[in-house]
This record gives structure tokens, C-alpha cells and sequence, in this order.
């Protein structure tokens, strides 16, 4: 991160937002959005790669409830309605007309309503992990496109996304598990995990009701992971846990409790969702929950919904940007120089 400049954007409603800024003020804006539980910081491999080079101008906020940006203690705070709101404030106060717009986990949840919504902004939309077209339209939505060979309805009503469910009905319990020991969570959380082997398989996440909460309800119990098996670096894990210690969990958690209203601003979407400029969709490849290579009606609705879709594929768990960070860059530079 020491090549970019930190700064802070005091919005109308009096929320602050943290952002670091790299490459050329002329240059093609990309913004990078980062999803739970990560920071700007989880960008960074991407953030070295594309601020040297001139004819970019590389930007990564700290989204709302996390790193240095501000955290309200309403959950609406963090309904997509209010993020894109903010986000287009933000582009606003930064002089950017239009920009490429990249995503991550609940940041492509962001940037997917963002694009659906306000079109008008976008050179083009980069969706990593997370299709789009699935978590920005509500938690009953993707129940629909759940892949039901895998996930046999009468075993599991909710799929992979039992986890989300779990957040609505025990969203107290939820916060207090993640910050009874972050330490050891953040470790696990970010281990180098995916492999073919798991592929295919039901995903942990779809028994958390009946397994008792995340981690069985102990996360003491869980493995100290050495730190050179996870995808972090000192630098990264010492500011993630700043973050969670000063934030604490409820601000990621609550972007797991709007689904209902998500679904509701889903509705005023312009061209009815369908996007007319290029997006790339990067799959992991053996993250269980997203992929659609376990799930093909998500690429089956991002294919329906987008005029100029390329869709590329990593063999890597969730956190591909940081697993595997150099075929991360590849593919994206590949892709921009084609595209812009």
C-alpha cells in the first residue's frame, strides 16, 4: 500500500469514508470494492499492479464499517439503497463521471445494484467470486437458483445460503461468536483451503442452523493457523484485526440483514437489470458457495442479464485476489486491454 495515498470523504449524511488513491489522475478509473470481512488493504496485490502503470487511476475505499470509514449502529446503514447512494456521492466528490467498477463477495453485491441502478457510471463492471445477478437481489432469490441435484430441497430448504439465514434469525449470536477470538478466525477465514477435492460437495455453510452457528458455537475450538498457510501477510492480518477490534462485528454482519429491502430496491433497476456494457465475471473455482461451476443457474442468469460477458475461471477458494494474485492481474489486464 505505501505506493497509494490515503484520504477522506465526509459525505452528506456525515458518514465518513476512508479511500486510498494510486496511478494517474488521468488515467481510467477502477474502484475496488472490497465484500465481508476484508478492508482496502485485501486489494493490495491488485492496488501495486495497476497504479504503476500511468494510464490508471486506481482507487479502494474502506466500506462502511470498516477500516477507517465510519460505522452506524442501524442495519439499514448497509442496505444496498444507502451504499450505492453513498458510492455515487463518493464518485461524485472525486470527479469521476465513469469508472470500472471491481467487486468482491458483498462488494460485488455493491457494485451489481450499483450497475443495475445508476448504468451511467460504468466503462465496466468486474464481479470477482460472486455472479452477478444473485446476493444484490435478496436472500429468497438466490434460494431460487440453488442447485437442487446437490442441495435436495426436504434436506436443504436453503442450500449453501443457510449461513445468510442463520444471520437473520441469530444476528446477536452472530457477532459475539466472530469476536469471541477473531485472532484465530481471521487466520481461518483466509487459509489456502480450496482444492479439487471439496469441489462439487455439499458446502459447510449449509448446515450452520442445525450444526449450531458458525463454528459449531466455538470458535475457541477452531485451529491456531500458522500465518504462512493463510493467504495474508503480517501487514494485512494486523490491519484486519484493527479493524474488527475497532468496528466490531456488528457492521459485517449487517449486510447479511437487508435482504428484504435489497429486494425491494431491486425492483426500480433501470433496463430492467440487463447491462449493455462489458462485464467480467472471474470464477473461483473451488469456492463452493459462488461457483457456478457447482451452481450453473448463476452463470445462467449473469449470461441472461449481461450483452458483453467474458467469463474466466481460477482454480482458487474465495479470497482469489489474494490466493492467487498474480493470475488475478492477468486476467484483468488481459481483459481491460481488450475492452477499454
Amino acid at each position: 500500500m505505501d505506493s497509494l495515498s490515503a484520504h477522506d470523504v465526509t459525505l452528506k449524511n456525515g458518514e465518513t469514508t476512508r479511500y486510498y488513491e494510486g496511478g494517474s489522475k488521468d488515467g481510467i478509473p477502477l474502484i475496488f470494492i472490497h465484500g465481508w470481512p476484508d478492508i482496502a488493504e485485501s486489494w493490495k496485490h491488485q492496488l501495486a499492479h495497476f497504479s504503476a502503470q500511468s494510464k490508471y487511476r486506481v482507487i479502494a475505499p474502506d466500506m462502511r464499517g470498516y477500516g477507517d470509514s465510519s460505522s452506524p449502529k442501524d442495519k439499514r446503514a448497509y442496505s444496498l439503497e444507502i451504499l450505492n447512494k453513498e458510492l455515487v456521492e463518493f464518485a461524485e466528490q472525486l470527479n469521476i463521471k465513469k469508472a470500472v467498477w471491481i467487486g468482491h463477495d458483498w462488494g460485488c453485491g455493491v457494485v451489481n445494484a450499483l450497475a443495475a441502478h445508476y448504468p451511467e457510471l460504468f466503462l465496466a463492471l468486474v464481479v470477482i467470486a460472486v455472479p452477478y445477478r444473485t446476493i444484490e437481489l435478496g436472500l429468497k432469490h438466490i434460494q431460487s437458483l440453488v442447485n437442487r441435484e446437490l442441495y435436495l430441497a426436504d434436506e436443504y430448504e436453503w442450500g449453501q445460503w443457510e449461513y445468510m439465514r442463520y444471520y437473520e434469525l441469530h444476528p446477536e449470536e452472530s457477532v459475539k461468536t466472530f469476536e469471541r477470538d477473531i485472532e484465530k478466525i481471521t487466520k481461518v477465514l483466509y487459509s489456502r483451503g480450496g482444492n479439487a477435492d471439496n469441489h462439487g460437495k455439499p458446502a459447510f455453510t449449509a448446515r450452520l442452523l442445525r450444526d449450531g452457528g458458525w463454528f459449531g458455537g466455538q470458535p475457541e475450538a477452531l485451529p491456531d493457523v500458522p500465518l504462512e498457510y493463510t493467504s495474508l501477510d503480517e501487514s494485512l492480518y494486523a490491519n484486519l484485526l484493527k479493524s474488527h477490534k475497532k468496528h466490531g462485528f456488528f457492521p459485517p454482519t449487517a449486510y447479511y440483514l437487508n435482504h428484504d429491502v435489497n429486494a425491494e430496491y431491486a425492483k426500480t433497476e433501470k433496463n430492467g437489470g440487463v447491462l449493455e456494457f462489458p462485464v467480467l465475471y472471474i470464477d473461483a473455482k473451488y469456492d463452493n458457495v459462488c461457483t457456478p461451476s457447482v451452481s450453473p443457474k448463476y452463470a445462467e442468469e449473469q449470461a441472461k442479464y449481461t450483452k458483453d460477458l467474458t467469463y474466466e475461471t481460477i482454480e482458487a477458494a474465495h479470497w482469489v485476489q489474494l490466493e492467487k494474485p498474480k493470475d488475478t492481474n492477468e486476467v484483468l489486464e488481459k481483459w481491460l486491454n481488450k475492452k477499454l
